[in-house]
Formats: structure tokens, sequence, C-alpha cells
């Protein structure tokens, strides 16, 4: 299958919201509520429709039919320790039938390359250290794991 990437259209919108679930289809942490992983990126992606997220971008891959196969969405905001510029990945997601054909690696690139056209300097992500396959990826893409978040339930 041949796909291209671009930047996305205020039409693109309803199919990207209908991808926004694959960001919880991995192992979860029972304690997490799939729905949790992706409602904030469809507010952020709602504004970027909306024309209220100047500091946003947002790429898809498509197919020869015009069908959204995947989309990244970033936001431009200072890195969390330096302050310098940076990019954030707030999600990248491919589609169920697209999944291994490139279409991740070559949103990755598009969204990284509009970031350093953007000023950025780096660009960071959050993952779940059970998500062992999108930390492969990025791994893979070079990045490196920095940081380490935990959590402790401490209301029953």
């Amino acid at each position: 299958m041949s796909f291209q990437i671009r930047n996305a259209e205020y039409e693109d919108g309803e199919a990207i919201l209908a991808l926004m679930p694959r960001l919880a289809s991995f192992d979860l942490p029972k304690s997490r509520n799939p729905l949790d992983l992706w409602r904030s990126d469809a507010a952020i992606l709602q504004r970027w429709l909306d024309g209220e997220a100047a500091e946003c971008f947002v790429h898809v891959a498509i197919d020869d039919a015009q069908t959204v196969l995947g989309f990244s969405l970033v936001s431009l905001r200072p890195e969390l320790l330096s302050h310098e510029p940076s990019a954030h990945l707030e999600a990248i997601v491919v589609g169920e039938g697209a999944e291994g054909m490139g279409v991740g690696q070559a949103l990755l690139a598009a969204a990284e390359s509009e970031a350093t056209a953007k000023g950025a300097q780096t660009i960071t992500l959050h993952v779940f250290a059970s998500n062992t396959r999108a930390r492969g990826f990025y791994e893979k893409s070079g990045y490196d794991g920095e940081l380490l978040r935990y959590i402790k339930e401490i209301a029953e």
C-alpha cells in the first residue's frame, strides 16, 4: 500500500478523532481507564480544529483514496528542565490496517522535521512503561528514556 504524509486539514478531524482510542491499545495498567489515555489529546486536537491552538501542528498519513491511515499531533512548548525551545509529541497513531508499513516512522519524521523548522531543539513524548511496542518504536527512532514517573494509589 502506498501512502503520503501531508499537513492535516479541518476535514480530517473526524477520521483523526476516530483513531484516538488506538492510544490505549496496549496492556494498560489495571488502575487506568482507557479513555483517560486519549481524552486530553482529543481536546488538544479539537482546539487545533477550532483554530485555537497555534502552538500545535498535525500531520496525517493518507492512502491513494485519501483515507487517513494515521496521524501525529505535536505542540511547541519549552523543554521541561532547560526551558529551551522544544516540541512535544502529544500523540501518534497508526490505524490497525496500516501497521508495519512505515506509516508511523514517516509521521514521526514529518513531526520532527516541522518541529525543527519551527525552532525546536528537542522533541519529547510520554509513553507507558508497559507499552513495549511503542517504546521499541521510539528507541529504534533514536529516542532515549530519561525520566521515570512513579504512581501509588493512596485513597481507597
